[in-house]
């Protein structure tokens, strides 16, 4: 696995929707129910099932986006006390959910410091350069295009399922999907773990197909030994259909500076001439 840093491709203007985007993304991941308690350490059984309860609302359910069947009992974010000790109690919903809507709120939605640090990593190198190329409009309503094909793909393919998709990992994969149509050529500078951090400048369509790989690989079930955590089958759609939907942008696009003077993270030697 290889870690981008940076990529050598400057930007003409201000990406705007980018920044918004990762600021979103963060304040949101902050405000969820339960999750400040558990960033913190300190996730109490009252935490979690306020966690649950809200994520049942507006998290993606493939059983309901499919087959609009609504549960009849959810966690409604209290405590309940069994035969089987402590849980969290359930009842009729008390809302009414529009599964189509929860494809939005689930991509602002993050498990975690390092899902959301993730997705956020990869959005800010690659997002600036389509969003640069797109324009703020189009790249806003392309990001939310490529989250819904994303969700929808692993609804298909999940169509019984009624765990919740959350995460922007969809939407990122398809900002990677078109960078990789629009600047194939361009310069990233990874670090890759070998024994230490090496850094290495690498073309993007061997660091993005790379990455497409793995996630293939990972779907399959191969080389993860909890692959049904992850929704792998959504990166795949999600870049699929971004790299279709940037691709009629290629003649256009300026290509990206060639970087002269460094190779590998060592300065190149001048080579004599005849």
């Amino acid at each position: 696995m290889v870690i981008p840093v940076h990529d050598v491709n400057p930007v003409r203007r201000t990406p705007w929707v980018t920044y918004a985007l990762i600021a979103a993304n963060v304040v949101v991941f902050l405000s969820i129910p339960g999750m400040a308690g558990s960033v913190a350490g300190d996730s109490g059984l009252a935490q979690l099932c306020h966690l649950q309860a809200f994520l049942d609302q507006y998290a993606v359910v493939p059983r309901e986006l499919i087959h609009h069947q609504m549960p009849r009992l959810v966690p409604n974010g209290e405590i309940a006390v069994g035969p089987q000790g402590p849980g969290c109690l359930v009842g009729p919903p008390g809302y009414d959910k529009s599964p189509e809507l929860s494809v939005l709120t689930a991509m602002f939605l993050h498990g975690g410091w390092l899902h959301l640090l993730g997705n956020m990593l990869f959005l800010l190198i690659f997002g600036n350069n389509v969003e640069d190329r797109m324009g703020h409009v189009r790249f806003a309503l392309f990001y939310g295009v490529c989250g819904y094909a994303a969700s929808y793909g692993f609804a298909l393919l999940n169509n019984e399922s009624g765990e919740p998709l959350i995460g922007a990992s969809g939407a990122v994969a398809g900002v990677l999907g078109a960078y990789l149509a629009l600047y194939p050529k361009a310069r990233v500078w990874v670090l890759v773990p070998f024994l230490i951090f090496l850094p290495l400048r690498l073309p993007a369509w061997l660091v993005l197909g790379f990455w497409f790989v793995l996630q293939a690989v990972y779907s399959s079930g191969e080389g993860v030994s909890a692959a049904g955590t992850v929704a792998y089958a959504a990166h795949i759609v999600g870049f699929i259909a971004g790299l279709l939907l940037a691709w009629p942008l290629r003649p256009g696009t300026p290509p990206p500076p060639e970087p002269r003077g460094l190779l590998f993270g060592r300065r190149a030697r001048p080579r004599n001439t005849w």
